[in-house]
């Protein structure tokens, strides 16, 4: 069996890939002050509806955004600090993460706060610092205030290497994001490259059946718009990852035989789905929802260059139950090269999870979201160990943390 290895050359499945396992946010909407610790391969977010869910969800996709256009188009568009900012709270937002580029790398720190200006929004603080061996202090490597600090170049940046400080062009840019495109920050380009390669999606069925311009695309957009692009690519440049794809829906959607990608002559792209009784295809716009759903996952869990972090909000929608546990073991199958997080309320994609990769948002009396997790709830692993599933458990109410929300608190979105 040939070894699968990303775009850098890693081996998939290996542990080479980064791994956040920290995550601290402030003052983000109904995120008042929320800890992620020990953060595992997939993580899966669970609560009622007004539990905080999206809101952390959108923290990664927020972060991913900032890389990918900018902080100004990622703030304006989610209504910049008025509907962004906790409220009536005092100070910035801040997004901390403690991630390893590999396995027993060192632990790396990045800080970033973010706050309005006269001008729009700036970043008010933002620094890397890691911990070299053991016994070692903390050593800050990059360190800015509004466009302007120092960052330390080198492999192994520490006081020896050379100090560099500068202005960026405006107090809205990242340092991390302007810095890591430079080869001698190799350290800042590494958790550059990182955010940059997030998957974070909001798919939507109907942008799925749309027929776009002919040509391949090698990874899925957020909506699933390129749905028949990416067909299109695994047929020409991986069909047998392909073919694996349509193993793997055809046990889960009876009859279903397989899907394809034809150009048409007006030079757009046909989505196309072949049941096996019937010889002729059917157009994309007349397949079920569910089985449109279930492709576009086994798209993205299943990608030959798999992104380093997958976010995926609420899978049960358009989904039958009994497909839902698998969906979770799929999802734990790609946590070997890819982490990720995914929310839902469902019991039936809980089913297919373990205690300790459930965290259980809830409401206080402020309306501020906090988090535990559900290995952690007293009760849970007993009820587990005697065979309870973490679904049932869930829906009869042994979680604990309903309350709140029925006392009328409802999300800030």
């Amino acid at each position: 069996m040939t070894t699968r290895r990303d775009p850098q050359g890693r081996a998939e499945g290996d542990g080479s890939r980064p791994r956040i396992e920290y995550l601290r946010v402030k003052n983000y909407r109904v995120l008042h002050s929320v800890e992620l610790k020990n953060l595992t391969p997939l993580t899966v977010l669970l609560g009622p509806n007004g539990s905080g869910k999206s809101t952390l969800f959108d923290v990664f996709s927020f972060l991913s955004e900032c890389f990918q256009t900018g902080l100004r188009a990622a703030w304006d568009r989610r209504g910049k600090a008025r509907e962004l900012k906790t409220r009536d709270s005092d100070g910035p937002i801040v997004i901390e993460l403690k991630y390893r580029e590999r396995p027993k790398r060192p632990l790396i720190t990045y800080h970033l706060a973010l706050d309005e200006g006269p001008r729009g929004p700036v970043v008010a603080e933002e620094w890397l610092q890691w911990t070299r061996g053991r016994g070692g202090k903390p050593f800050r490597f990059l360190n800015y205030r509004e466009g302007k600090g120092l960052a330390i170049s080198g492999e192994a940046p520490d006081e020896q290497e050379e100090r560099r400080e500068g202005s960026l062009k405006s107090p809205d840019l990242i340092a991390v994001n302007a810095l890591g495109q430079l080869a001698d920050h190799p350290r800042v380009a590494a958790l550059r490259d990182f955010i940059t390669d997030w998957y974070v999606s909001y798919l939507s069925v109907d942008d799925t059946r749309g027929q776009p311009a002919v040509g391949p695309s090698d990874r899925l957009s957020r909506t699933g718009d390129n749905m028949a692009n990416v067909v299109q690519f695994l047929q020409e440049q991986h069909p047998d990852r392909l073919e694996a794809i349509f193993q793997l829906l055809c046990r889960r959607v009876p009859r279903l035989e397989k899907v394809l990608a034809e150009p048409m002559a007006d030079g757009r792209l046909l989505l196309q789905v072949k049941d096996a009784p019937f010889e002729r295809p059917i157009l994309s716009r007349f397949a079920s929802d569910g089985t449109l759903k279930m492709l576009a996952y086994l798209v993205v869990l299943n990608d030959p260059h798999p992104p380093q972090f997958i976010g995926i909000e609420e899978p049960e929608n358009f989904l039958h139950p009994r497909l839902l546990r698998d969906l979770a073991e799929e999802c734990r199958a790609a946590s070997e090269h890819s982490q990720l997080l995914v929310t839902t309320h469902s019991p039936y994609f809980l089913d297919g999870l373990r205690e300790e990769e459930v965290r259980v948002l809830y409401r206080d009396e402020a309306g501020h979201t906090l988090v535990t997790r559900a290995a952690d709830i007293p009760g849970i692993p007993e009820f587990i160990r005697s065979g309870a599933s973490l679904g049932e458990l869930w829906m009869e109410g042994h979680f604990g943390f309903d309350a709140p929300l029925q006392r009328g608190t409802r999300e800030a979105s």
